[in-house]
């Protein structure tokens, strides 16, 4: 995920939720999936189905100010890859570990490849040295990661709740 700006159509659907449910608190925060449009596009479809309900990111890109810290609590729109916002969701679960230290249980909440932690080791380990690659900074299976779940609350009909 990369920290993007907001925009009028993110702030439309988000008060839209906000009206619909309830919410009060105007605050939330967005979120696009992966490197590129097709990687946004194929991930933010996992959460659509209803597989995908985790995402990681490296907390070096929130010490960078390139990624959002996540909150429990918080609501997070997600965007497709044209930027478009397919969803809400609210953050459940936060932990910040080394790379390695995935469980099995947070790589199938992942949704990603067949679901396994070694599928989820191999995927992250490529997407994060490219990362590492093309802003030049080292990683490895040490760099502190942040861990965050979440429950889709906005569609309703996509909602887990």
């Amino acid at each position: 995920m990369a920290r993007i700006g907001k925009t009028a159509a993110a702030d439309a659907y988000f008060e839209a939720f906000r009206r619909a449910r309830g919410v009060a608190d105007p605050a939330y925060d967005l979120a696009r999936f992966g490197d590129s449009p097709g990687l946004a596009d194929e991930l933010l479809e996992l959460v659509l189905s209803g597989v995908k309900r985790a995402t990681a990111y490296l907390l070096r890109d929130v010490e960078a100010g390139l990624e959002d810290m996540g909150r429990v609590g918080a609501h997070v729109v997600a965007l497709d890859g044209a930027g478009t916002p397919r969803c809400v969701w609210r953050t459940t679960d936060i932990a910040v570990k080394p790379l390695i230290e995935v469980d099995d249980a947070f790589a199938r909440d992942e949704g990603e490849g067949d679901g396994s932690r070694a599928y989820w080791l191999a995927a992250h380990r490529e997407y994060f040295a490219r990362e590492a690659a093309r802003r030049g900074f080292a990683f490895d299976d040490r760099s502190p990661t942040v861990f965050e779940r979440f429950t889709i609350v906005w569609p309703p009909e996509r909602a887990d709740v």
